[in-house]
């Protein structure tokens, strides 16, 4: 089953640039029965790997914007280390319980995204946006993606295809981070890890070859429902 699991988020992961960790800590918890610190290390670790499998694909279409990207790190790099540090100091019950109103909001932003329209450029304000969104990815590997996306498609005047692209390799630099220092102290599960390689690696590799030719808006749709009945979840195993 984790095999599965693996393969079916690499792929959305792939097409979307969303579902690593809104996606995998969640059934990590729910139907691998993972302690909530452990799912975060190990969803973070899996979403590193298969955003450097996916992420070259949208370099090589030139798809990332170095620039905005650059900007967004300086505020995401040291959130992302104060979320980590955060989530050591925090009760199982109400990581899992916070999981889920993160996940459940992220959900409902990634509905309601904005379109590349008629939009502002406030990329200068991207530093102190991204300073809270790592911080959550630390704490419980969930917001790049989504909330990642939305910051970008709301202050930003990049296509839609560079905001995905950017905004896959913001989440790969935060991963990469937060999962290295899960890694140092333990909080992940190598064996869960391992399995879930296994069936996202062959994943994140069919999602870059479908990238642009999958209908991804109706995906995210889909998937957004799917985080929001998970989060709901979460929410009601870590306070009821």
């Amino acid at each position: 089953m984790i095999y599965l699991l693996g393969f079916v988020i690499a792929v959305a992961i792939g097409l979307t640039g969303v579902g690593a960790g809104t996606l995998t800590t969640p059934l990590l918890i729910l139907a691998v029965g993972l302690p909530a610190r452990i799912a975060v290390g190990t969803s973070l670790i899996f979403g590193a790997v298969v955003k450097i499998i996916t992420s070259p694909v949208y370099m090589a279409r030139r798809q990332v914007d170095w620039r905005t990207l650059g900007i967004m790190l300086a505020g995401g790099v040291p959130g992302v280390l104060i979320g980590v540090f955060v989530l050591r100091g925090v009760d199982g019950k109400m990581i899992t319980g916070v999981i889920g109103i993160t996940i459940v909001t992220v959900a409902i932003f990634n509905l309601f995204r904005p379109t590349t329209e008629n939009r502002r450029d406030h990329t200068k304000w991207l530093t102190l946006i991204a300073l809270p969104i790592g911080t959550e990815v630390g704490f419980s590997s969930a917001g790049a993606g989504a909330l990642g996306a939305l910051s970008l498609l709301s202050m930003t005047k990049l296509s839609a295809a560079a905001v995905v692209g950017t905004d896959l390799v913001f989440g790969l630099v935060l991963s990469l981070i937060g999962g290295s220092a899960n890694a140092a102290m333990g909080t992940l599960s190598g064996a869960v890890l391992w399995q879930l390689l296994a069936g996202g690696v062959p994943g994140a590799i069919l999602g870059a070859f479908l990238a642009g030719k999958v209908p991804s808006k109706q995906l995210r749709m889909g998937l957004s429902g799917a985080m929001a009945l998970l989060g709901a979840n979460l929410f009601y195993k870590g306070f009821f």
